[in-house]
């Protein structure tokens, strides 16, 4: 009778253990990650609110001027939608939301690094605070939101996402060394950028003196160009003895130095005024004459026509004679 009952015994003493190891092999895991009780939180809450920052940027820029850009105002629009939604469903403690806006941030520094570097849809970014601050903002929301992301979540929340990005090799080292080549990428472009030009020396000023202003016809209309053939415009905040741009602006809209020449065609008046640096800039019809740093060869005028620094910039038309 002993011997009957013993393997009944035995094997209710054998399963015990293995009844218990799901409960245990759960609280070694929490124990193992106590981070994780304040990680998942704090990324989420920090990331939806990069988030938030960068469509709060690019919002103020499209207000303020790049709506009038063209492709670029759209896309600006475009971006302070998609930060913002992203912000609202990361901040709900989505795990797929948090990948797409590492992919967000990383595509909209790219933007900007390709604008500075060869120009994006006919337009040129330069150096300026805004633009750097912006940038690393970029990166920072990168890095958080991937990690964020990389963070297992509830146990009924994201699980395939979070399998699949906890199943890739060294994937939290790949997201620290992503961000810091980003930074490096954004540090070397900024460095390169267009910057506000400073005041000429003498002799260049005089250089640029006695160069010959043309014409060109630019959709059917003839508008004034420098020696070079690049298209003149006037800023609308302008007045005929006093130029309001300065700064960054400048670095968008290069003043044109010097007394000028009238070529062949050019029927209007020319004359010069003295910037707040005592350097002097060519005049025509009591308009301060300036290229654009987004047109890149003769007969172009993509800076025709938009609101941007302050207000709004045309292209210099010339009266038939």
């Amino acid at each position: 009778m002993s011997t009957s009952h013993r393997p009944h015994h035995q094997q209710h003493v054998q399963r015990a253990p293995d009844a218990q190891r799901p409960g245990h092999s759960s609280h070694s895991s929490h124990a193992n990650h106590p981070q994780r009780t304040w990680q998942a939180p704090v990324l989420r809450v920090a990331g939806a609110g990069l988030l938030v920052i960068t469509g709060a940027i690019h919002l103020d820029l499209y207000l303020t001027g790049y709506r009038t850009i063209p492709t670029i105002g759209i896309l600006f629009l475009l971006q302070v939608i998609a930060a913002f939604v992203l912000a609202g469903a990361v901040l709900l403690g989505s795990r797929l939301a948090a990948a797409a806006g590492a992919g967000f941030m990383l595509s909209t520094l790219g933007g900007y690094l390709l604008s500075i570097w060869f120009g994006l849809f006919s337009f040129r970014e330069v150096r300026t605070t805004a633009g750097v601050v912006a940038g690393v903002i970029e990166v920072a929301g990168f890095a958080v939101l991937a990690a964020f992301a990389l963070t297992p979540g509830p146990q009924h929340a994201a699980r395939g996402l979070t399998r699949l990005l906890d199943g890739l090799p060294r994937a939290r080292a790949a997201v620290g060394g992503a961000s810091v080549l980003a930074l490096v990428l954004l540090g070397v472009a900024v460095a390169g950028a267009a910057t506000a030009p400073s005041a000429p020396a003498t002799s260049s000023s005089s250089a640029a003196s006695g160069q010959a202003l043309k014409t060109i016809q630019i959709n059917g209309v003839a508008v004034l160009t420098n020696a070079k053939g690049m298209t003149l415009y006037w800023f609308a905040p302008d007045t005929p003895t006093k130029s309001a741009c300065y700064g960054s602006c400048a670095a968008y809209w290069p003043p044109v130095y010097g007394a000028q020449k009238a070529g062949p065609g050019v029927t209007g008046k020319l004359g010069t005024i003295k910037r707040t640096d005592g350097t002097i800039q060519a005049t025509y019809d009591g308009h301060p004459l300036y290229t654009y740093i987004g047109d890149s060869h003769p007969g172009q005028a993509t800076g025709n026509n938009i609101n941007l620094n302050g207000g709004y910039w045309y292209e210099v038309k010339v009266a038939s004679g």
